[in-house]
């Protein structure tokens, strides 16, 4: 294969909108995904996929509001898997305090739905949350870069077993024979961060992995039940319509797992421990938690999503802490912020668009 001007490792939902982030900026740049399974089947395809716009930090909140943007603009150009949803926030904080962390906090609501089974706790309060949605996050994946295919070379089923640097160039090693040379490359591996090819040098960004695990609820949701935030519990209980079911997302404490040791199956712990949380706001719903999904992802000491030169032209981006699709745009925008890309003339010739 020719050498290129740019080469993502990964495939998923981050890797995707980084390759249509760089082709937008340098639509004469070379660019190559590559991608060990089939785009989007890692990490991506256990996504919830959920967008509420918030962020704890003012960094986190200006990344949020740009792919609040972004989302809503490739929804339409693309006609992303993607639906938007109603939104409530339940909180013991007051006003002042969430609209500080949620971009489009609206006004206090009733804080208990009996018709949907939860209600707030004692000293809860209740308030709508616009500009939410939730996506099929594998097809959102596959959908970027099938537009970008007259672009972009996407190589799935590719492994990189090698990284290697000349000074000029980057040298991967393909797990299937051969190598690929890269002007800039972009590591973007979700919670693989223990790969051999890389580890060393992701190591001292000082990034560990979680257990992710969401319960699914035995319910089917009605075409509008909305969204439930539980802001103190950092949880969430989203209508999967096209599903029809409900997913309950809490926090699971389990942490420095890796990803090719996790179970997919659930333990009976995480449906207990699932329940024990759902069970404080809707304990008719935390009897209907008996199956659900089980995965990792990368979490930063910061909790902000990580953009990080490596070495001159290796960049990492990712550890996006559980927010990987709600960030996914503002994580592209600065990763090729991060990168000179603009092609060498003896390396990279435009080339014709297909009409």
């Amino acid at each position: 294969m020719d050498p290129v001007d740019l080469a993502i490792v990964g495939g998923g939902v981050i890797g995707a909108l980084i390759a249509h982030e760089a082709v937008a900026a340098f639509p004469d740049a070379r660019v190559a995904v590559l991608e060990r399974g089939l785009i989007g089947q890692g990490a991506s395809s256990r996504s919830a996929g959920v967008h509420f716009p918030r962020g704890a930090t003012a960094r986190v909140r200006s990344m949020s509001e740009h792919s609040h943007h972004v989302w809503g603009r490739l929804a339409t150009e693309l006609d992303l898997p993607i639906r938007e949803v109603d939104a409530t926030v339940v909180s013991t904080g007051d006003a002042d305090a969430l609209s500080t962390t949620y971009l489009r906090l609206g006004d206090e609501t009733a804080p208990a739905d009996p018709a949907r089974g939860w209600s707030a706790p004692p000293g809860g309060r209740a308030w709508t949350l616009h500009g939410c949605h939730y996506a099929d996050v594998q097809g959102v994946a596959g959908r970027v870069l099938a537009s970008l295919r007259d672009q972009v070379t996407v190589l799935e089923g590719t492994e990189v077993t090698e990284l290697s640097s000349d000074g000029a160039y980057h040298r991967l090693t393909l797990g299937q024979g051969g190598e690929l040379l890269a002007r800039r490359v972009v590591l973007a591996p979700g919670p693989w961060l223990a790969h051999p090819a890389w580890a060393d040098l992701v190591a001292p960004l000082g990034l560990r992995v979680k257990k992710v695990v969401a319960a699914h609820l035995e319910s089917a949701p009605a075409p509008d039940d909305p969204l439930t935030i539980f802001q103190d519990e950092d949880a969430f209980l989203l209508p999967l319509h096209g599903r029809g079911h409900f997913l309950f997302s809490y926090t699971c404490d389990r942490w420095d797992v890796a990803p090719d040791d996790v179970e997919l199956a659930l333990e009976r712990s995480d449906l207990d421990d699932a329940r024990a949380v759902l069970g404080r706001f809707a304990p008719d719903l935390a009897a209907r938690c008996n199956s659900g999904r089980v995965f990792c992802d990368a979490y930063s000491p910061s909790r902000e999503p990580v953009v990080a030169e490596l070495r001159p032209g290796l960049v990492f981006a990712g550890a996006a802490n559980g927010s990987g699709y709600r960030l996914a745009p503002a994580i592209a925008a600065e990763t090729v912020a991060a990168l000179d890309l603009t092609p060498t003339p003896n390396l990279s010739q435009p080339r014709q668009r297909q009409s």
